[in-house]
């Protein structure tokens, strides 16, 4: 039987829009746009685009399993011609991983056609469906994307306008989304009310994008214009006017910190905030809390990289690389048996012998979640004659599980929820473990208000009290 094995905390999804009022095809710009979003989400993706001066309702559209260079050949993009557009990346955090779970969701009704890419998880996505379910709606998936896009198809039927339609359906929904929605004659940006998911909107000579991180607007040579705030309904219309309202009144704010610990890319700005440098931030913060003796530093590739950098200058410890990493292996690895699942770390990285023999390393890396690859790594550092490696971790260790989108794994198979720091030392085989303080972790991004509930089941809404339960019972 063959096993999904997963190395650690995974990606969450990436969302991308264009409308281009000049009439412009818009379907290569999506796909460098996903391109630019790739490490959000590899299992599967999706365009749909539309053009504007066309018959209402007509969407082309093409998704699959794989990522964006695998499924977008040169033909299909061809196949695909519209000024205005929609495009995903995926993880799933919701929902299997299967075509029909695959993004953008295309609608279409008696309204004309709804096109739907989502980034997050709903925390009341089972209630609604089941009232949806009960009222004769039939399901073709199983994320909870479809419930939103059916909220709004629901509410447009009722409404003058796709904005005030997107309006009431988030005023339904709870949880985390950033979402961007296409309509036959408009492009509507919506970011959830916490702020727990980015997204950004850009502009390119008459071409308006909207994303989830500004790296896919500064990719294809777009221009950032700001962040859409949290609760804040964009639309952009034919006129290039972009129209902004609220769902309702901002409750406190709460951005995933994860963005900055490891899901963003490294060259993107999110709430104005430097990804880099947040991250930089992080491994002084680490150096200063847990000091040691020792020659050199080392990050695990890649999201370890930027904070053992920082570590490096805070310490005046010298910074090295220490991995050789295939590009060509993705973060899953699919495997038949327990063996190779071991050795699935040595067929992503290897380690430079000449820089870690006779070394005493500091290893720097983002998380602990099972504990299965660090304790390999730390093997292979060893096995390479490095004579002590010393583990700094720039996140507090995960103790809950996370409902917003982030794939953190439920209580049982967390290894800092049923292990104190020193066992985990010794389960690892490092000679010196050091985990982000709470305390520290507001240093990263300054006075952004951030949701922590990982590492405090402090959550910034109410979630399903019996999930809860159930997965502390196991």
């Amino acid at each position: 039987m063959t096993t999904l094995y997963d190395t650690g905390v995974h990606e969450e999804c990436g969302v991308f829009g264009i409308y281009d009022l000049d009439g412009n095809n818009v379907t290569n710009t999506i796909y460098y746009g996903l391109e630019a979003l790739q490490h959000r989400g590899q299992e599967s993706c999706g365009i749909a685009v539309s053009d504007t001066e066309g018959p209402k309702g007509r969407v082309q559209s093409c998704k699959g399993l794989g990522l964006v260079n695998e499924v977008f050949k040169e033909s299909r993009l061809e196949s695909l011609k519209g000024n205005i557009g929609v495009g995903h990346v995926r993880y799933s955090t919701s929902g299997s991983t299967t075509v029909d779970n695959a993004q953008p969701l295309v609608l279409n009704y008696i309204k004309g056609s709804l096109a739907l890419a989502h980034n997050g998880n709903l925390v009341n996505a089972m209630e609604l469906r089941e009232q949806m379910e009960y009222g004769g709606a039939i399901f073709h998936t199983s994320i909870d994307s479809e419930v939103i896009a059916y909220c709004i198809a629901q509410e447009r039927v009722r409404s003058k306008t796709v904005e005030e339609a997107v309006l009431h359906a988030c005023r339904k929904i709870r949880g985390a989304y950033g979402l961007v929605v296409m309509s036959p004659r408009k492009l509507v940006g919506v970011r959830d009310p916490y702020g727990l998911k980015p997204l950004c909107i850009g502009k390119r000579e008459n071409a308006y994008i909207i994303a989830s991180e500004s790296c896919a607007i500064t990719s294809i040579g777009a221009e950032f214009i700001r962040d859409v705030k949290p609760g804040e309904i964009v639309t952009i219309t034919k006129n290039g006017e972009i129209h902004s309202q609220f769902i309702s009144e901002t409750p406190d704010q709460a951005h995933c910190i994860f963005e900055y610990i490891y899901f963003a890319r490294l060259d993107s700005r999110l709430d104005g905030i430097s990804v880099y440098e947040s991250r930089i931030r992080a491994g002084a913060s680490l150096a200063k809390t847990y000091p040691v003796e020792a020659d050199l530093v080392v990050g695990v590739p890649d999201s370890g990289l930027t904070a053992a950098k920082g570590y490096s200058e805070a310490s005046g410890i010298p910074f090295a690389f220490a991995f050789h990493k295939n590009s060509y292996i993705g973060r899953t690895f699919i495997k038949p048996s327990q063996k190779e699942r071991e050795t699935s770390v040595k067929i992503k990285l290897s380690v430079l012998e000449s820089v870690v023999k006779g070394k005493r390393i500091v290893l720097v890396d983002d998380s602990i979640v099972r504990g299965t690859t660090i304790a390999n790594i730390i093997k292979m550092m060893k096995h390479a004659g490095a004579t002590e490696v010393h583990v700094r971790i720039s996140s507090p260790p995960f103790l809950y599980p996370c409902y917003f989108g982030t794939d953190v794994p439920s209580n049982k198979l967390l290894i800092a929820s049923s292990h104190s720091t020193e066992e985990i030392r010794e389960l690892i085989g490092a000679d010196s473990l050091g985990y982000m303080p709470i305390e520290e972790l507001q240093k990263m991004v300054g006075d952004l208000p951030i949701c922590k509930a990982c590492f405090t089941n402090q959550y910034p809404m109410e979630v399903p009290d019996h999930e809860i339960r159930d997965l502390l019972e196991n």
